[in-house]
């Protein structure tokens, strides 16, 4: 009877333990090993976002490959919430989602993707619904309870606060939450979040917003000093430089959601877009409507190969080892030793444009065998460097295999 108590009480303690084990949240920083990949609602629908919208996303990411692709998120942005109830609540809006947030996750998960939500730091969100200012611990508990995979947290509306301790704030509420959550700091890189961010979210965004144009600005006041807001992705791609030191597995540099397949955006201009976010080892959240997206645009946010520099487990953003004026050369180390490289043209004319193994960290006299990523075929070997032609406002995108 003795040994059959013990026998008994260790029994309890294993299930115990083991119940804990099962319920504890992944790792903080195991959250986000390789750069996010899904779609966010923004881009394209600004407020107007409901239900119907989401779970057709949802659908067209299994249906037309997304999800085999390695895309997993379907973030619902600004404009879901709308009041707060008695208690400090917040309420969905029923209009535009009347299921439900916890519904619709259900729906989400059943397809094997993750659902994503907004909020932001401020009393309100940009749209002017309410923000979580006061109500994070709250806030966080809902999110988990309704099956939240994702938060992107805003800066709108938070006067003189701290953006290192308001993202911290909501960090340790997420945390406390119970579920695992990625966490994702949209603070405009005014603070310089990569200063900071490591260890608070898992990835931060660099700029003001991202618009779908090759290179549009619009100047506005912030803390005092003029900015260029809502910006075209070359300039959003010129603030990158100097920040990849700060970018790893787990914690991230964001340049903002990807613009292909909008505006008025050319499909050399929609390729490059998509190439250097992906040697910048950037998020890739697409911002347009995939239900209706052309062939071309799935080409595009399809390749397998391009994406698979992006999510190379190394971690390694990549940086440009060369500037001559409208040509640039970007280089990406892989974990395999080879290397991901871009040449980007700016100009308006074909140009012929080439790197150096010596620019990519390889000797001179090395022997190389180089893949095209877009053409999706092996290109020949090469000794001490490649060149090919570049068409106007876009890319070559390679792979260098020693």
């Amino acid at each position: 009877m003795k040994n059959d108590s013990r026998m008994l009480l260790a029994g309890v303690w294993l299930f115990v333990a083991c119940s804990a084990c099962v319920a504890a949240p992944a790792g903080w920083d195991d959250l986000a090993r390789t750069p996010p990949m899904g779609w966010n609602s923004w881009n394209t629908f600004r407020l107007e976002i409901n239900e119907e919208v989401v779970r057709g996303m949802a659908d067209v990411f299994v249906e037309k490959g997304f999800k085999r692709a390695g895309y997993e998120f379907i973030v619902i942005d600004d404009g879901w919430q709308i009041d707060r109830d008695d208690q400090g609540n917040i309420i969905v809006n029923k209009d535009k989602f009347p299921s439900g947030i916890k519904a619709l996750a259900d729906y989400i998960h059943s397809k094997g993707l993750k659902l994503g939500i907004y909020s932001d730091a401020g009393y309100s969100t940009c749209g002017g619904f309410p923000g979580s200012l006061g109500y994070e611990y709250q806030d966080a508990r809902q999110y988990a309870a309704w099956g939240v995979d994702y938060l992107k947290f805003d800066w709108c509306h938070t006067g003189n606060k701290s953006a290192p301790d308001s993202y911290q704030l909501m960090r340790r509420a997420l945390e406390k939450a119970g579920r695992p959550i990625v966490f994702s700091i949209c603070e405009w890189g005014t603070s310089q979040p990569w200063e900071w961010g490591k260890g608070v979210g898992h990835l931060w965004r660099t700029t003001f917003d991202i618009r779908p144009c090759w290179d549009c600005g619009r100047k506005t006041i912030s803390n005092g000093r003029q900015v260029e807001n809502f910006i075209g992705f070359t300039k959003i791609l010129d603030l990158q430089v100097g920040l990849a030191s700060y970018a790893g597995p787990g914690h991230w540099n964001d340049p903002d959601m990807l613009e292909v397949g909008n505006g008025e955006l050319t499909l050399d201009e929609n390729r490059a877009h998509f190439s250097l976010w992906c040697i910048l080892a950037a998020p890739l959240m697409l911002g347009n409507d995939i239900r209706s997206a052309t062939p071309e645009i799935l080409d595009i946010l399809l390749n397998e190969e391009a994406i698979a520099v992006n999510q190379d487990p190394l971690g390694k953003q990549g940086v440009k080892v060369r500037d001559d004026g409208d040509l640039e050369v970007w280089s990406k180390p892989l974990h395999d030793g080879s290397r991901a490289v871009v040449l980007f043209n700016r100009s308006d004319m074909k140009q012929n444009l080439g790197v150096l193994w010596t620019e990519i960290g390889y000797p001179s006299h090395l022997k190389a065998k180089v893949r095209d990523l877009w053409k999706k075929k092996d290109v020949g070997s090469s000794r001490g460097g490649y060149a090919d032609d570049v068409p106007p406002h876009g890319v070559v995108m390679v792979k260098v295999m020693p």
